[in-house]
């Protein structure tokens, strides 16, 4: 049957990642919206740098300080933006994090509010991409380093999704990267801010291997946007329609997923 005839795979207008397999993932995943919206992304990116081919040393530096720069990006901007507690204090940017991060961390099963919205995710790859790729090559390699960070989102996405899916991976790194994330969510989320490597959380001193090695903080699902702080500054409440909740309601993974491995 396939992914989307099952409604019992739904919750409102999302997939729950939590009664899903690795089949229903791909399926889902492969017909999201905003995963084919970046394949043509990818794609177009792709031709423009074929046009203005900046040749194949540019072009393999581009790729490589891509890859070598998103750890490091994504790092800051889930730490200090998606983490920080000023975008919920205004009311014109509270719909924005809402939606880059609180929705994820109040239910973190929810495959809408899991991938990033198209409007915030694709002008910072490419404020991040375009510079570094033009100093090194010019527009070719500009267009290779967008289509190099759209490349990296897809594969970041896919990563997070399993994450938060009802299933174990059969490779132990996808296992030892899955509980890190899974403490991020479950535990404290003051650390392990990595989706597919914790060298940064390392470097920052952010990273820790189990529930052992810091208490359960109180706000790993309200990101500190407790009751007290809704009534200070109400509008995110307001968009949930619901004061904000201490633990998921809907969507969870099983015992076995939500419980790191110690």
């Amino acid at each position: 049957m396939a992914t989307r005839a099952r409604q019992d795979l739904r919750t409102g207008r999302s997939f729950d990642l939590g009664k899903m397999d690795l089949p229903q993932l791909w399926r889902a995943y492969l017909t999201y919206p905003t995963i084919l919206l970046y394949f043509a992304l990818a794609i177009a990116a792709t031709v423009a740098a074929i046009h203005w081919f900046a040749g194949a040393v540019p072009t393999l530096i581009a790729i490589a300080a891509v890859i070598a720069v998103y750890p490091l990006a994504w790092y800051l901007l889930h730490r200090f933006v998606l983490h920080g507690r000023l975008l919920y204090r205004f009311q014109a940017t509270a719909a924005l994090w809402k939606r880059i991060h609180f929705d994820h961390h109040q239910d973190p099963h929810l495959l809408d509010v899991l991938f990033g919205a198209p409007w915030t995710t694709i002008p910072t790859i490419a404020i991040i991409t375009l510079p570094i790729g033009y100093l090194i090559g010019g527009l070719g390699a500009a267009a290779t380093a967008f289509a190099a960070g759209i490349v990296i989102t897809c594969i970041y996405e896919f990563f997070h999704c399993i994450q938060h899916l009802n299933y174990k991976p059969r490779a132990r790194w996808i296992q030892t990267m899955k509980a890190r994330h899974v403490l991020h969510h479950f535990h404290d989320e003051n650390g392990n801010y990595g989706i597919t490597s914790y060298f940064v959380d390392r470097v920052f001193g952010s990273y820790y291997e189990d529930a052992r090695a810091r208490k359960r903080s109180p706000s790993v699902f309200n990101l500190g946007y407790d009751l007290i702080q809704a009534a200070r500054f109400p509008w995110v409440m307001k968009l949930t329609g619901s004061p904000p909740r201490d633990r998921p309601d809907g969507a969870r993974a099983p015992k076995t997923d939500t419980t790191p491995a110690l």
